[in-house]
């Protein structure tokens, strides 16, 4: 089936292993829409009969729970990354949250079996930001296998066509900063989502950062211009 989808894909590799293949049978992972069109074009079946495992949760429940305000935001943001056991995904190159950028640093200093993706779209807007990931780079290595796995994946997306997103995810639950409810100029608001909904997300984040630029030395941040220079973190 690998040898089949990469024949299938411009270049001739597709990134596709076994291993993922399997996840996919099993629906312990969710097929990108790009590798369900794929897999639809080999199996001549439509998406509902090759991917309804994967979905059929999603129809079944979902938990969502609206966050009006920056504290609720705040603290439903700090609660994930604190419950965040074996993987967490944030998204997103806006952060600027100094309570919470250090409430990720500790859940890495903590817990070193602990895989950390961060995904950048575009350059961080915010000096604290970048002298987060300065910080990360500092706890953790991305070349170091002494746990088995790669532990801390730092990637940014360049293209400018591509849709910036944020969130931030665990194996356990989900948050999701959407537009202010109150004023152009901030992110004050969100969406909690339950664990069903968080796993989707961390497929997102893992794909996310298969397809970005690594940066993964201190040498590949500091190369990174700041957007909004000076400025309070909010």
């Amino acid at each position: 089936m690998v040898e089949e989808i990469d024949l299938r894909t411009p270049g001739g590799h597709s990134g596709v292993t076994p291993s993922m293949v399997s996840g996919w049978e099993l629906g312990r992972h969710t097929t990108s829409i790009g590798h369900r069109a794929t897999l639809c074009a080999i199996y001549e079946l439509p998406p509902d009969a090759l991917f309804a495992h994967q979905d059929h949760k999603l129809t079944q429940r979902s938990t969502l729970k609206l966050l009006a305000g920056f504290p609720s935001l705040q603290q439903a943001l700090l609660a994930t990354v604190q419950g965040a056991r074996e993987c967490l995904v944030v998204m997103g190159s806006r952060s600027r949250d100094a309570d919470y950028l250090a409430a990720i640093e500790m859940a890495l200093t903590e817990r070193p079996a602990l895989i950390h993706y961060r995904v950048l779209f575009g350059l961080p807007h915010h000096q604290v930001l970048h002298e987060h990931l300065l910080r990360l780079l500092r706890l953790r290595d991305p070349a170091d296998r002494s746990l088995g796995v790669k532990t801390l994946h730092v990637g940014l997306i360049d293209d400018v066509a591509a849709p910036e997103r944020f969130f931030c995810a665990s194996e356990r639950q989900a948050v999701v900063p959407i537009p202010s409810l109150t004023s152009h100029e901030a992110f004050d608001s969100g969406i909690a989502l339950g664990a069903l909904e968080a796993a989707r997300l961390l497929d997102h984040g893992r794909q996310a950062y298969a397809a970005a630029r690594k940066v993964e030395t201190a040498q590949d941040v500091e190369v990174l211009d700041v957007l909004r220079k000076g400025g309070a973190p909010a």
